[in-house]
């Protein structure tokens, strides 16, 4: 008996994709460490804008793991964690907003404070792409398995009518 089903595709992003993602994400870092630690002015100063950036950085990944939660929560019905989200936006407009204030209130040269800002809006540009490539290849990782499992189950299903017809 022939399935009418159409096999199932798994999408996955090219490893050309994935490795430019790294290397975008390991730029912006190197670019990022670069620019704090040869920042002038105080050890102060560079510590509130290395804070800035680790607190920027971690919300990138919490943000986007959220938004997409809660996407797929709208598809299957399943209401979110009251709060949740102001919660996860309050967190990263808070992250962005003092890093910006502190990078606006140094006294360093502006050209210096451009690479910083730059640099800063690199990193957290290119950490929501790293975030989704990596939650894509999760989802990716789940489907194969899904396929597997299935296939696995259809042919356990014809070994058994095979077996029976014997």
């Amino acid at each position: 008996m022939a399935s009418n089903r159409s096999p199932l595709i798994v999408m996955r992003d090219t490893r050309a994709w994935q490795f430019q993602v790294w290397a975008s994400f390991g730029v912006a870092v190197f670019l990022c460490a670069t620019g704090l630690a040869y920042l002038p002015g105080q050890a102060l100063d560079r510590a509130f804008m290395v804070m800035g950036y680790v607190f920027c950085l971690s919300t990138v990944f919490v943000l986007s793991k959220a938004v997409r939660d809660s996407h797929q929560a709208a598809q299957s019905g399943v209401p979110e964690t009251p709060m949740w989200r102001l919660v996860v936006w309050g967190g990263f407009a808070v992250a962005m907003g003092l890093t910006g204030w502190g990078l606006l209130r140094m006294e360093i040269n502006d050209t210096y404070r451009a690479y910083l800002g730059v640099s800063w809006l690199y990193l957290v540009t290119s950490a929501f792409t790293l975030a989704k490539t990596l939650r894509d290849r999760h989802e990716a990782d789940l489907g194969e398995a899904r396929v597997r499992g299935e296939m696995a189950g259809r042919q356990q299903v014809l070994n058994e009518r095979a077996a029976a017809a014997e």
